[in-house]
């Protein structure tokens, strides 16, 4: 390729440099910020929303809780990583993440997290009411400051971080009614208690890594699963009976009790079979089916609402 041609196709080409760079950037924003986490948490913020709402939705509101919860949420997970560089690295699966691979600097990422935190809690203080800030806040520290360094010492760290993880549909609610009432420990209920056998089958699928990296996500005495498997069956029935209550309690109509039964047969089947075989086939097996469980329960508890 002469000279002239290089000038010519020069700016094509940086602009096709350009434009991977910044769809790098974006990827790794979104690695950085666990994207699909914290959609899962705005999906839990906005049925606590609906489900604390009247008749009509407050749209603006709405809107305005979602942004600062997504900014806490975002803040979490970027600080999580900033905490976790050197054990991400020993890692198959997090050791490709901005930080351990070294895509990103760790100062970077402190100053993104921390920015994100502090605005969204702020956000949430001024356009929603203190009362969803204070629980974005417990939140935040509950997972930082207790999830994180406690993955490194006990198994208790899955309940711990099940904890954080209940809190947003509590945001949501006391965003659109700024009072704890039964139906806000419901929802806290079931995001808990369908967050345990979800990381157990997780834990016991990866406990090998976790191993490596020196986290204990399960017993350490328990090598054959048993614990794990027994508490996974433990907690999802504990899940059915709370899922059970909304139309126990008149807060949904019949189709939801319908098909609550029929979502709720099937995670249990699952974990019934984790408990028999307690292999990574029926872990993976727990795992997918709670991926397909909590929408749907959370979408009937919208859609079917009183």
């Amino acid at each position: 390729m002469n000279q002239s041609t290089q000038e010519v196709l020069a700016p094509g080409i940086q602009g096709v440099r350009d434009e991977s760079q910044a769809q790098g950037i974006v990827g790794d924003l979104m690695m950085l910020t666990k994207a699909r986490l914290t959609m899962l948490v705005l999906i839990t913020t906005f049925v606590g929303f609906c489900m604390g709402s009247g008749d009509r939705l407050n749209w603006l509101l709405l809107m305005n809780t979602l942004l600062g919860t997504a900014l806490v949420a975002g803040s979490a997970a970027v600080l999580n990583q900033f905490i976790e560089i050197k054990v991400d690295r020993l890692m198959e699966r997090t050791k490709v993440r901005p930080l351990p691979s070294g895509r990103m600097q760790p100062a970077t990422a402190f100053k993104i997290g921390t920015i994100m935190g502090l605005g969204g809690m702020a956000y949430l203080s001024f356009a929603v009411n203190l009362f969803a800030a204070g629980l974005a806040l417990a939140t935040w520290v509950t997972y930082l400051f207790l999830y994180t360094p406690l993955k490194r010492r006990t198994s208790f760290c899955i309940t711990v971080g099940a904890i954080s993880g209940a809190i947003p549909p509590m945001i949501g609610w006391v965003a659109a009614k700024p009072s704890l009432e039964v139906g806000t420990w419901i929802l806290f209920g079931v995001l808990f208690l369908w967050q345990m056998p979800h990381f157990m089958a997780i834990a016991w699928m990866y406990r090998d890594e976790y191993a490596q990296a020196g986290f204990v996500m399960l017993r350490r005495n328990d090598i054959g699963g048993f614990s794990t498997s027994l508490e996974s069956l433990i907690y999802t029935v504990a899940l059915v009976i709370v899922t059970l209550l909304p139309a126990m309690l008149k807060m949904t109509n019949s189709v939801y009790l319908a098909g609550a039964i029929v979502f709720n047969i099937l995670i249990a089947l699952c974990a019934v079979q984790f408990l028999i075989h307690r292999d990574r086939s029926s872990a993976r097996r727990l795992f997918f089916a709670s991926i397909l469980y909590l929408p749907c329960i959370l979408g009937l508890l919208v859609f079917t609402k009183l």
